[in-house]
């Protein structure tokens, strides 16, 4: 083989490695890429998922309020009928010791 055929020999093994050197940078950049894409839209998934069961566990809070309230409310409501009942009762006798009062 001829110093010329070495030397082309050299030049384009260079050129197959410099083409499998960028080639390989390419696959790596796209490898990232796709690294960086998958790992948004896991973050964004997780992002929904747990917003989703904020808003769930929001719900129910909400719903298990509105049922102890109803509770309170309806506690309050039958107090609140003892207290009237209660006050007819005595409405006549506090009206003749307040008329007592005025009078002696």
């Amino acid at each position: 083989m001829s110093r010329e055929d070495v030397l082309r020999s050299i030049k384009e093994a260079e050129n197959k490695a410099s083409a499998k050197l960028e080639k390989a940078r390419s696959d790596a950049a796209e490898i990232a890429n796709k690294a960086r894409a998958e790992a948004a839209d896991l973050v964004a998934t997780g992002r929904a998922d747990s917003d989703a069961e904020a808003r769930a566990m929001l719900d129910d809070a909400g719903d298990s309020a509105g049922k102890e309230a109803k509770g309170v409310r309806k506690e309050g409501e039958t107090a609140l009928k003892a207290i009237h009942k209660r006050g007819e009762k005595n409405r006549s006798d506090a009206v003749s010791s307040v008329l007592d009062t005025f009078r002696a």
